[in-house]
């Protein structure tokens, strides 16, 4: 969609080559010219857009196609996402333990080992929340902007829609670290019932713990929290069966155990 403004203007000018499109270029121009001056951030808005179709193609699946395809394109393209936004972050590669230490507190070195750990397991449309709501919540700013250079009035739904999401960004940020929390007992559960291998609890507690350990999101550190004090709450009251408040206080002091030690900001 075109701006008005600019139709109302350009209809006085009168076209040079006598073909009449003596506007396209004129409006299509901005638009490629920032496209092609910031292509690693295009590239990565590419992807995340395609991750989102896909990943909205495996869930809805009346759209027809393979939902194992787009299962596994969905984590294909979020490992995309993660190695180049990786590679924008630490774009010197050292082979030394100091480069790996560092290599492992970035979060798109966490969402590519997530994607290695779940491209090959049994499909579950759990694991490809996290990878559908960061590439709609990361593409808005890009969107904004592409938006912007089309005209001020242009695709205004998706403006708005925009808009509410980022009013929403917060829920959002708790929601994916609830279900990466979550997603560990439903590994375990794949496990036991045959449809996933014996190693993928083991990798994702890895995952988990660098999630947990976290530098640029504390969500998962803040919700691990909330539930053990809902958890205790819980479980201090009189109606709790003795049953139930042992077994859950052991679970929290095993997980306790576990859990490793965040570093400081």
């Amino acid at each position: 969609m075109s701006d008005s403004s600019e139709n109302r203007q350009s209809s006085n000018i009168p076209p040079t080559d006598g073909s009449g499109d003596g506007q396209a270029p004129s409006q299509g121009s901005p638009l490629m010219a920032h496209l092609m001056q910031n292509k690693v951030e295009t590239t990565l808005w590419l992807t995340r857009i395609f991750t989102v179709v896909c990943a909205i193609m495996f869930m809805l699946p009346i759209f027809g196609g393979n939902p194992y395809s787009f299962y596994q394109r969905t984590l294909l393209a979020t490992a995309a996402t993660s190695a180049l936004r990786m590679h924008q972050r630490m774009p010197h590669v050292q082979l030394n333990m100091d480069f790996l230490r560092l290599l492992f507190t970035e979060d798109s070195c966490h969402y590519l080992m997530y994607c290695i750990i779940f491209l090959n397991s049994y499909p579950m449309t759990m694991s490809l929340i996290p990878c559908f709501l960061f590439a709609l919540l990361h593409a808005c700013s890009f969107t904004k902007t592409v938006l912007n250079l089309m005209g001020p009035t242009s695709l205004m739904f998706v403006r708005n829609m925009i808009t509410k999401l980022e009013a929403q960004q917060v829920n959002i940020l708790r929601f994916i670290a609830s279900t990466e929390i979550f997603l560990m007992p439903a590994a375990v559960i794949l496990v036991f019932t045959g449809k996933s291998s014996f190693f993928l609890p083991f990798l994702y507690y890895r995952f988990l713990s660098l999630r947990y350990t976290s530098r640029r999101n504390p969500y998962n550190r803040i919700i691990f929290s909330e539930f053990r004090q809902v958890t205790e709450y819980l479980c201090s009251k009189p109606q709790c069966p003795g049953l139930v408040r042992t077994l859950s206080f052991k679970c929290i002091s095993i997980i306790s155990r576990l859990a490793p030690v965040a570093q400081a900001q």
